[in-house]
C-alpha cells in the first residue's frame, strides 16, 4: 500500500495527546481527519511516539498509508496543512517504502524539557516555571546517573501499558544547559515509557531546589518496581524533539520555544 513519511510539529495544549481516543481530541485524530478528506477514503496512521496530553512536538514522525497515490509529496504536504488546525503543521511529506513503520523503524528519540527560572507573560504553555532557585550543578550530577542501560520502572506509569514488555531503556544522553532564564534538559534514548521523561524531570527539579539529593535518581533506578518517583513535571515544558532512523547527528541544543524568555 502506498506509504508516506509525515513529519509534523504541534502545540499539544489543546489535545489529549497524540494517540487517538474515543470522544477526545487528539493530534493523530486531526491528522487522520485531514488525510481522509485529501484521499476521500480511510487511511492508516501510526506515530513514532505517543506524546501525552499537553505535550508538544518539534518533529513528530508518522506513517500514512492510503490505497491510492493521487498527489506528489509536496502536494500532499500542502493539502494536509490546508485541512489541519493552526496548532498542527506538517513540515514535510516524503514517499516511503510500503512496509516502512514510523515507530518500529525508529532507532532513537530525543525529548527536550524546558524549566524556567522566571515567570513569563508568554511562556506558560511551554515551560515549567519553578519559583525556587535551581542549582544546575546538582541537577547535572543527578542527570549523569541516567546514561546507560537502566530499569526505569520507578519512573514509568505502568498502569494500562500492557504493550510495554520491558522497562529497561538505554539512555544515550541526559544533558542540561542554560539558555537565559531557561534550563534545557535533553533526554535521548532508544525508547521511552509512559510519563518517564516527566517523572525524571520532576526528580531533577527536586534535586535542583535541594529538596532531595542527586543520588536519589540512582536509588530509584536501582529499586525497579519497588519504588515510584512521586514527582511528575507538568506536560507544558515537554517537547518531542526528534525521531532518528539511522546515524543522524543531534542538532545543537537550543530552546524549543522562547517567546522572549531569552531576555533575562
Amino acid at each position: 500500500m502506498p506509504t508516506w513519511k509525515i513529519t509534523l510539529e504541534y502545540e499539544g495544549t489543546r489535545y489529549a495527546g497524540w494517540q487517538e481516543q474515543p470522544r477526545e481530541r487528539t493530534v493523530a485524530g486531526e491528522l487522520r481527519g485531514a488525510a481522509k478528506r485529501v484521499f476521500g477514503e480511510a487511511v492508516e496512521i501510526g506515530g513514532a511516539g505517543r506524546t501525552d496530553a499537553g505535550v508538544h512536538a518539534l518533529a513528530q514522525v508518522a506513517h500514512l498509508r492510503a490505497k491510492k497515490r493521487p498527489r506528489t509529496p509536496r502536494g500532499l504536504e500542502i493539502a494536509l496543512n490546508d485541512g489541519l488546525p493552526s496548532d498542527i503543521h506538517v513540515l514535510s511529506a516524503e514517499s516511503a517504502p510500503d512496509r516502512w513503520h514510523a515507530r518500529h523503524d525508529a532507532t532513537l528519540r530525543s525529548y527536550i524539557y524546558q524549566f524556567s527560572r522566571r515567570r513569563s507573560a508568554f511562556l506558560k504553555p511551554f515551560v515549567w516555571w519553578i519559583r525556587e532557585d535551581l542549582d544546575l550543578d546538582r541537577m547535572r550530577q543527578g542527570a549523569a546517573l541516567l546514561t546507560g542501560m537502566h530499569d526505569f520502572a520507578s519512573f514509568a506509569d505502568l498502569e494500562d501499558s500492557g504493550d510495554e514488555k520491558s522497562t529497561k531503556v538505554r539512555v544515550f544522553e541526559a544533558r542540561l544547559e542554560e539558555a537565559g532564564p531557561l534550563i534545557l534538559f535533553r533526554f535521548v534514548a532508544s525508547h521511552f515509557l509512559r510519563k518517564m521523561v516527566r517523572r525524571v524531570a520532576g526528580v531533577l527539579a527536586r534535586v535542583g531546589t535541594g529538596a532531595t539529593e542527586p543520588g536519589e535518581i540512582g536509588m530509584l533506578l536501582a529499586s525497579g518496581r519497588g519504588n515510584v518517583a512521586e514527582w511528575t513535571a507538568p506536560p507544558s515544558g515537554l517537547f518531542l524533539e526528534r525521531v532518528f532512523y539511522g546515524q543522524e547527528e543531534l542538532p545543537a541544543l537550543q530552546p524549543a520555544v522562547t517567546g522572549g524568555a531569552d531576555q533575562a
